[in-house]
């Protein structure tokens, strides 16, 4: 048996506290295991300055991370796995993907106004197409700003006077403890999070032995919502150039998985809903987006391809 594991990790605080939250689980399951930790840049980090539209979508935040993985310069990733792309290359695996946290969105305000209480003109940061679309649809008159950065980066840059507010997803804040007082959780029947946002994924390669030292960290409930997440984002064929969102909910036997597309402007917006029986979680989230796509999501992609 292993006694030395290398997490392979983004160098962000946040990465870092997600991979040594990994970390500390699996000392405590095997005793004796001695985890290390392995920052490395990505594409993501290096570039800023851009949307990530611009520069080649979420996949840049784990390219380089999934080529160590590959080279067996680490043994396991830890991601947001809101950062993962549909598909993973040939040879990894999702070993484990542990309970989610908060999978909402979180409106930061100077004074703790809400969305609709923003004044026309208000600035509100954010690098995300999704919280764009979804912002410009409920109050049209915002300003939207791209905002790149860490956690703290874009907190400060908004202590800064740079922008008025920004919108940051709850579990990163509550992570790190920055939760700040002066904030709003957007409701999710109607501000739908990214796919797979609040969650962590584990990445391995297949059929390796660290397969097993990370599975008890896996959560069943979590993993078939993040399934159907992940389902229709590969069947709309997403990327960080399309305003898409979905979450998907267990309850007993059954997912229920709310979704939907826009257009980056958020004058088009499409949401749907569907269920069925857990094994099936895949089968939910293509099916929805089918139902999406034939509602007009197809000319909205269509059109935002046109312009790539």
């Amino acid at each position: 048996m292993r006694q030395t594991l290398r997490i392979g990790t983004r160098g962000s605080a946040l990465a870092l506290w997600q991979a040594g939250w990994v970390k500390t689980q699996l000392e405590n399951r095997w005793p004796g295991l001695r985890v290390e930790l392995v920052p490395i840049k990505t594409s993501g980090d290096k570039i800023q300055g851009v949307s990530l539209a611009q520069v080649g979508g979420k996949g840049l935040f784990v390219k380089e991370i999934e080529e160590a993985l590959l080279g067996e310069m680490i043994d396991l990733a830890v991601h947001s796995m809101k950062d993962l792309p549909g598909e993973l290359p040939t040879g990894l695996i999702l070993g484990a993907v542990p309970e989610r946290e908060d999978h909402r969105d979180v409106l930061i305000t100077r004074h703790g106004e809400t969305l609709a209480e923003l004044p026309a003109g208000t600035r509100v940061g954010t690098s995300s197409l999704r919280r764009q679309a979804l912002l410009l649809h409920l109050n049209p008159n915002l300003q939207v700003e791209m905002l790149r950065g860490n956690v703290d980066t874009r907190l400060r840059k908004q202590s800064e006077g740079v922008v008025d507010a920004t919108v940051l997803a709850a579990a990163g804040l509550n992570r790190l403890g920055l939760m700040p007082a002066r904030s709003h959780l957007l409701d999710d029947q109607i501000f739908l999070p990214a796919i797979g946002q609040g969650a962590l994924g584990i990445e391995t390669r297949l059929e390796d032995e660290v397969v097993a030292f990370v599975h008890p960290l896996h959560h069943h409930a979590t993993d078939i919502a993040v399934r159907a997440e992940r389902a229709f984002l590969g069947r709309m064929g997403g990327n960080c150039r399309t305003p898409l969102a979905a979450k998907g909910d267990v309850d007993n036997d059954r997912i229920h998985l709310r979704a939907l597309v826009a257009s980056p402007d958020g004058q088009r917006l499409i949401r749907g809903e569907h269920e069925g029986p857990l094994a099936l979680a895949e089968q939910v989230g293509a099916t929805l987006a089918e139902w999406l796509l034939a509602r007009g999501g197809k000319e909205i992609l269509a059109e935002l391809e046109a312009k790539d």
